[in-house]
């Protein structure tokens, strides 16, 4: 993130270079997945130069490829985000072939199977290997670990940076099943706060730290309980009857959001939690 020098706006130019990303290099964890994917596309249109990580490389490299074709300068590299040093070896390879890194996305995470609540696995009954699993890769891999890390080179250098979480309507308002995942996803939200406080109250950096939080878009993950072929599942029906605009979320729409935290023209946001979810926060069902 591009820090500019403070002064009224004086023309149309001079607002579209706040939203520019020329010059600034991205990194995406879970960079191999559609929602990482579709964000690290956006921020390479938008003129930086992208790296996708992917605890699979070749997942990584066929992210980095299409977007290449899109003339982003851009390249794929295996992280896995549960590893400090898979995180700094991957962290070494981009910034050889990129540049320092200035903009973390961190879109790793997931849910576990064995980690939801389901009549044959009640609450009760979750195994603490499962509860740990899926609380460690939202928590951990999917913003502590990467932000120790990339935030931390961020630091040493003293760059203006920009990193962006991925939490969860589940963090606002936690899902019947995914315990697990909710609690998680929560206490993504609170971390994005205090470090958000810890770069710039305490170490007087400008490295501002905001999430997005999104609502319900179709993967490959959650498909099955969302749609059952062209029609929605029960669930499926629960979820748009309570989103005000009345569909799933689509990839593209959070690149808006992610560019402007990225950008100087969010050069004042810094701490916050932003739902991107078509009304589904706001709605009390009435």
């Amino acid at each position: 993130m591009k820090n500019e020098e403070e002064r009224p706006l004086q023309s149309k130019n001079e607002l579209l270079k706040m939203l520019s990303l020329e010059g600034c290099v991205a990194l995406i964890t879970g960079g191999g997945g559609v929602l990482g994917g579709t964000i690290g596309k956006g921020l390479g249109l938008a003129g930086a130069q992208v790296a996708f990580t992917d605890l699979f490389e070749d997942k990584a490299q066929a992210q980095a490829e299409a977007v290449a074709g899109l003339g982003v300068e851009t390249c794929g590299v295996a992280m896995d985000a549960f590893n400090p040093d898979s995180i700094r070896a991957g962290l070494e390879r981009i910034e050889a072939q990129l540049g320092p890194v200035d903009i973390l996305i961190n879109a790793a995470g997931g849910n576990v199977k064995d980690a939801t609540v389901v009549p044959e696995n009640p609450f009760f009954k979750l195994p603490k290997e499962a509860i740990d699993k899926v609380v460690g890769l939202n928590l951990y891999a999917g913003a502590i670990g990467p932000c120790q890390i990339v935030g931390g080179r961020m630091a040493e250098r003293k760059l203006h940076g920009s990193i962006i979480n991925v939490s969860s309507m589940n963090a606002f308002r936690p899902l019947t099943r995914v315990m697990g995942y909710s609690a998680a996803k929560a206490a993504v939200s609170n971390f994005t706060q205090w470090l958000a406080v810890h770069f710039t109250l305490e170490l007087k950096l400008d490295i501002r730290v905001n999430a997005i939080a999104p609502g319900f878009f179709v993967t490959e993950q959650n498909r099955a309980l969302l749609l059952d072929g062209d029609q929605l599942t029960e669930r499926g029906q629960q979820i748009i009857s309570h989103t005000p605009m009345g569909r799933f979320g689509e990839p593209d729409d959070l690149i808006g959001a992610c560019v402007w935290l990225a950008s100087g023209a969010s050069a004042f946001v810094n701490g916050v939690v932003l739902p991107i979810d078509g009304g589904f926060s706001a709605y009390s069902g009435v």
